[in-house]
């Protein structure tokens, strides 16, 4: 029998804040016994029996449906269960989910007029999820004290973290609950390990809006203009965090601890992020993903598990108009998907809807930051269809097939990835919206010169920027939860956001 710390058996809270004292009460028992063992274990102890910790769980038991006219008067799209049963998920990280966990305990307990029942649950914390953001335990050990640890602790175990919730593809057993949240707590810890290793910050510094890009020069203005909230003291914005988790504070406000163990990296990680921090993650994170579908599949699979309010593509496009110039922009309304990489999850007769409330705001904001209205908008901005491709060299192709496929399906723009990132918010019901910048046209003979391009980017990723984030603050003047549609959400959903 494993080895294991004092059960700690379930209760029934009818208070969220109540519910989440308990779930970190356990959270933190199951962790330290880890801990402790796992520090026993470097320092060279020899340990006799498997030690094993478990994540909490939230379960509740509904004999019916929540009131109709409450939902509808509430306007959200979650927050409650679609039919009477058993329903359960287990948690991590309640230090950095704590106003999330709150907030879906409030929304489940006042729709349903239930307790919620908070217990130990049977599925392992991989002993990997419990190091501390500066641990690095694991490197310290010698390779044949490294080889017993799958032996003495339970490892990441990947048949526990796929994504068939989201997917809509799971199955229970018979007998067991019903989801309440579209990712395990293993799959949630895994993605926050991977954030690390990707993003070279730490995911607790990852803002509620996420602006993605696939150029450096995008970074270089983000950080500028970063910065420059930090030396004016009346800015909204608290800190600012760059890879490695180096922290500048606004002016006026005292280091905290552990800004001192920011370094900046010997180089870049794959996906540097850069975070525009506010009170309550209200702020921006702004990832540079750098080119093609596969990176863009992969930042978004990992930090849905967030559960951001909105993620925006701010990129170039080849233009496929000849009534287009370069540095016009285009607003995505539908997408034409050649990337095949979310193929076997996301089939491709899924349409990705434009989300309203998306378009209004990055509609508006090209208006506010160009000066242009009404028919004049026309002028530097074009609605319609974006295709991605995972070809780069597409043009070369012979036959002239592609260009046939787009012109069927009336794409204005092509790129690499905006269409991977829709239809990733789509798939984890994260609202999403897309405004690239023409750089090219290369089916009208206007490809990319070096000269020409940098000049191009200079004169044009400033205003591009501001247009983003100016969107970012539309949607939050009007209440995010507008952004989270029923459009992303389906007959049969789990009640958390």
């Amino acid at each position: 029998m494993p080895l294991q710390p004092p059960y700690i058996a379930p209760t029934f809270h009818t208070e969220p804040e109540s519910a989440l004292a308990q779930v970190q009460a356990i959270y933190s028992q199951q962790v330290n016994h880890l801990r402790e063992a796992m520090q026993r274990f470097v320092a060279g102890e020899r340990l006799h029996d498997r030690v094993r910790g478990c994540y909490p769980f939230v379960r509740i038991q509904t004999d019916s449906v929540a009131r109709q006219a409450a939902l509808e008067s509430s306007g959200l799209a979650f927050g409650f269960v679609s039919s009477a049963g058993l329903y359960q998920t287990t948690l991590t990280r309640p230090d950095l989910y704590a106003r999330y966990y709150l907030e879906q305990f409030r929304l489940l307990t006042r729709n349903h007029g239930i307790a919620l029942e908070v217990g130990t649950s049977n599925e392992p914390i991989p002993v990997h999820f419990t190091f501390a953001e500066h641990d690095h335990l694991e490197g310290s050990l010698p390779l044949e004290r490294r080889a017993l640890m799958r032996d003495l602790f339970d490892l990441p175990d990947l048949n526990a973290m796929d994504d068939g919730i989201a997917n809509g593809t799971w199955d229970p057993p018979p007998g067991a609950p019903q989801p309440l949240a579209l990712f395990t707590a293993s799959r949630v810890d895994y993605s926050l390990h991977r954030l690390r290793h990707y993003t070279g910050s730490a995911p607790d510094w990852t803002q509620n809006h996420v602006l993605f890009t696939n150029y450096q020069f995008y970074i270089d203005e983000f950080v500028r203009l970063g910065l420059a909230e930090m030396a004016r003291p009346d800015s909204e914005y608290t800190a600012f965090v760059e890879p490695g988790n180096v922290v500048t504070r606004r002016v006026g406000l005292a280091a905290e601890p552990a800004d001192a163990l920011g370094a900046p990296p010997p180089r870049l990680p794959q996906m540097p992020a850069y975070h525009l921090v506010r009170p309550g993650h209200a702020g921006i994170t702004m990832v540079n993903i750098g080119v093609g579908p596969s990176n863009a599949k992969t930042i978004t699979d990992h930090i849905a598990v967030l559960r951001p309010h909105v993620w925006l593509m701010l990129g170039h496009c080849a233009g496929l108009r000849n009534s287009q110039q370069l540095g016009d922009y285009v607003l995505a309304h539908a997408y034409v998907r050649e990337d095949h990489v979310l193929d076997e999850e996301l089939p491709l007769w899924v349409p990705i809807p434009a989300l309203a409330e998306v378009q209004l705001a990055l509609e508006q904001a090209v208006a506010e930051v160009t000066g242009f209205q009404g028919a004049d908008l026309k002028r530097v901005m074009r609605t319609g269809t974006v295709a991605s491709t995972d070809n780069r060299n597409w043009e070369l192709l012979p036959r002239n097939e592609p260009q046939r496929r787009f012109s069927q399906s009336r794409a204005v723009a092509l790129d690499m990835e905006s269409a991977t990132i829709a239809a990733n918010g789509f798939r984890f019901r994260v609202p999403y919206g897309t405004l690239l910048c023409v750089s090219d046209k290369p089916l009208h003979g206007e490809i990319k010169l070096p000269g020409m391009a940098n000049q191009f980017y200079r004169d044009r990723v400033d205003q591009h920027l501001r247009i983003g984030i100016r969107a970012i603050e539309l949607l939050q003047a009007q209440g995010v939860d507008r952004l989270h549609s029923r459009k992303l959400r389906s007959f049969d959903e789990v009640a958390f956001q």
